[in-house]
């Protein structure tokens, strides 16, 4: 529904010369290898075992991940799809490496290093997740799973008419309506000024219940420049 929404394109053309968007889900198989979630020429591949909660909560754990979902898995994936898509051998190429850096670099050698020897300590300063610090077409696609996050839950929280109005003055940075965020222009500052309160609203909900953060991120400004560049680049596209 999102991709529709934002009418981005899920079957190739002949003149546009892309793979349709198409997704597999298969499971390990106790003879072969196990399944490998990723992306290839249009063809998503998710292992089932990620929908369990009992085996997706035991990786992210084991990867350290403060965020790991379903739907999270897709939105990445997808993302990798939309970089082949909307950005590979287009005007917005050279924006892109000045913000996420060049994805001609070594992508196995990245990934390598990152497995062995984690994120820099500093991660948080550029990038949107740990994961995202790997190579720029994980930071892309992180960027991405996030700005799909983003207008998600700001059209949820719209459509049911959620709206946040702190009774406490000094609370009024805290004030938010999805509905705004969504409507007019489409400017990214009025989709981010909502999703910003609307993160720590649901937070704090999560925890009063004993719950992990909904959203457990902090955006710095060089990840909000990104975001902003995801938008406009998917924006580009939709106004076509």
């Amino acid at each position: 529904y999102t991709l529709l929404r934002l009418r981005l394109p899920i079957e190739g053309t002949p003149q546009e010369n892309f793979p349709p968007l198409r997704f597999r889900f298969l499971s390990d198989s106790p003879a072969g290898s196990p399944v490998m979630t990723g992306h290839n020429e249009g063809v998503i591949t998710i292992n089932v075992a990620e929908a369990d909660d009992a085996e997706r909560e035991r990786r992210r754990v084991a990867l350290h991940e403060p965020f790991r979902t379903l739907l999270g898995h897709l939105r990445h994936e997808i993302a990798h799809y939309y970089w082949n898509v909307l950005m590979a051998n287009t005007s917005h190429l050279n924006r892109f490496r000045a913000l996420f850096g060049d994805e001609r670099c070594d992508y196995t050698s990245a990934l390598q290093n990152y497995y062995q020897q984690s994120a820099p300590a500093d991660w948080q300063s550029r990038h949107v997740s740990a994961y995202a610090a790997a190579h720029p077409w994980e930071d892309w696609a992180e960027t991405s799973a996030h700005y799909l996050h983003i207008v998600d839950t700001v059209e949820t929280a719209a459509s049911f008419g959620l709206a946040l109005k702190p009774k406490h003055p000094d609370a009024k940075a805290m004030t938010a309506d999805p509905r705004k965020a969504l409507s007019g222009d489409g400017s990214f500052n009025r989709l981010l000024e909502n999703w910003l309160p609307l993160t720590y609203a649901l937070n704090e909900l999560n925890r009063g219940m004993g719950l992990p953060d909904l959203y457990p991120f902090v955006l710095s400004a060089v990840a909000i420049e990104k975001l902003q560049f995801v938008h406009d680049v998917l924006n580009v596209r939709a106004n076509n």
